[in-house]
């Protein structure tokens, strides 16, 4: 028997980042997703509405790559208020040739955090206009930061605006962003205002209600849409969903069930969902994205096993040329 590697969260902090390398490795994992014979089952999840909580389990493998993760990933948000975080989680990954056990990677979720804004860079990428200088952020929260840190590394962003439900917050967001950015950042009282003439917008928030509306579509936008992941999230409404003109999916099979398309079915102004694309097929050349300057395009992300499997991977060949971790059961 192999020894397993233990990875703390400080271990894979000291050797992951959200850089370009991660990006491509996501990018990659969208890629075998459409092209690969990748096994991906559906998200395993489980409701603890006493405690406002939610645990996901998602995984995948992906041809080609040696081992395959497992993740667990629970939210409780009432921890704030016991003074813990919301979000936390870990990866074991396992040999694709012989099931055992690698290495466990507690990573507390800050692997999920990377490689979600990772697929918002991809997708911007594939779907938003080249000289994209604006975005609005909707959400103040950690992943919003990571949205444009990682955006920023893909389009030459200039100007940011923040609306969220909490103004206190969003004052306070907004200044620590403009200080360690050195971009314009402006926190703005509504919805609207943050989507005046934006080239981009991303939603990273948890919310239950619609916040995009069809009044926020303007020629040439793109949506990164990445809080519905459960069945009764919901950031973009049905009929905004029905105008865009081009609606691209992490996963079809995903966005049916727990996306922004998921809505949108249930409200009956999409019968037809045949004619979607999913972001791997663009990547990959077998179905179409933007195809003009004034198309309205939106990627709806719920997340997906390979997105963790991928990472998990990149995660544990650098903390393994770093001599990171502690090895047992050898």
């Amino acid at each position: 028997m192999t020894g397993i590697t233990l990875l703390s969260e400080a271990d894979l902090r000291g050797c992951v980042a959200l850089d370009l390398a991660s990006i491509e490795a996501i990018e990659q994992a969208f890629v075998l997703l459409a092209t690969a014979a990748v096994a991906m089952p559906p998200i395993l999840r489980l409701d603890i509405p006493e405690h406002n909580g939610e645990v996901d389990v998602k995984t995948a493998y992906l041809q080609g790559l040696d081992r395959f993760a497992i993740k667990v990933s629970p939210g409780f948000f009432d921890n704030p208020g016991l003074g813990l975080p919301s979000l936390n989680g870990m990866m074991m990954l396992l040999s694709a040739r012989t099931g055992l056990l690698d290495a466990l990677l507690l990573d507390n979720g800050y692997l999920t955090a990377v490689r979600t804004a990772a697929a918002g860079a991809v997708a911007a990428r594939c779907l938003s206009r080249a000289g994209s200088r604006s975005v609005a952020l909707i959400g103040a929260g950690e992943q919003a930061a990571l949205q444009l840190q990682a955006l920023r590394l893909v389009r030459p962003i200039e100007t940011v605006r923040v609306w969220a439900r909490d103004s206190a917050r969003v004052a306070t967001f907004s200044a620590e962003l403009a200080r360690d950015s050195g971009l314009t950042v402006t926190p703005c009282a509504s919805i609207d205002d943050a989507m005046t003439g934006v080239d981009i917008a991303i939603t990273c928030t948890p919310s239950r209600e619609p916040l995009i509306e069809v009044r926020h579509l303007h020629p040439g936008l793109h949506i990164t849409a990445m809080g519905s992941d459960a069945e009764h999230k919901n950031e973009i409404s049905p009929q905004a969903l029905a105008m865009v003109d081009r609606y691209v999916a992490d996963r079809l099979s995903q966005t049916r069930i727990l996306g922004e398309l998921h809505h949108a079915l249930a409200a009956g102004v999409i019968a037809d969902e045949s004619g979607f694309a999913e972001l791997g097929q663009v990547l990959a050349g077998q179905r179409s994205g933007r195809t003009s300057e004034v198309q309205i395009t939106l990627c709806d992300l719920t997340g997906t096993g390979a997105q963790d499997t991928a990472m998990a991977n990149l995660a544990f060949e650098r903390a393994r040329s770093a001599g990171k971790g502690f090895q047992f059961g050898s």
